[in-house]
């Protein structure tokens, strides 16, 4: 990819960040832990990770990068592996059913990225990660809104 190509690309994703929609609920992050602060932090850099690996694969053709990639987000429960019954409890009582129900989605969509990417089917790549670009943005908008302050809510 060319540096022209790199800085369309940056702009139009810098540009899905703006929306005239603030439809932020109550930011999670105060409600954490510090170790579940930690450990969500731990699995969104893995997962920001794999989508950056996963926008690479998808637009050079390198399938199997994007199956492996996106298995690997799907597979990426680093909270649920740590957590003692205690951590489940305050995990439950701090975050809403939004952000369960979006997160299942999240991963739900990494499953299917996973296998476009094994079907080698480039356009079904593309409508799934922008799904979960999406999904991320609107996770983001809602219950981060603290720390990621510039991202507003799309519209449909």
């Amino acid at each position: 990819m060319n540096a022209g190509t790199e800085k369309i690309l940056a702009a139009i994703l810098l540009s899905l960040t703006v929306s005239t929609s603030p439809l932020a609920a109550e930011p999670v992050t105060p409600k954490l832990t510090a170790k579940l602060s930690g450990l969500l932090q731990e699995e969104m850099r893995a997962v920001q990770g794999g989508m950056t690996r996963i926008h690479a694969a998808i637009v050079m053709g390198q399938h199997q990068s994007v199956a492996e990639n996106a298995r690997q987000i799907h597979d990426s429960f680093i909270l649920q592996q740590e957590l003692t019954e205690q951590d489940r409890k305050d995990l439950m009582s701090a975050i809403p059913k939004g952000f369960i129900s979006l997160d299942k989605e999240f991963h739900r969509l990494a499953a299917l990225l996973a296998e476009a990417g094994r079907d080698k089917d480039t356009n079904k790549q593309h409508r799934l990660f922008s799904k979960m670009t999406g999904n991320c943005i609107e996770c983001h908008s809602k219950y981060v809104s603290d720390r990621f302050p510039g991202v507003r809510l799309l519209k449909d």
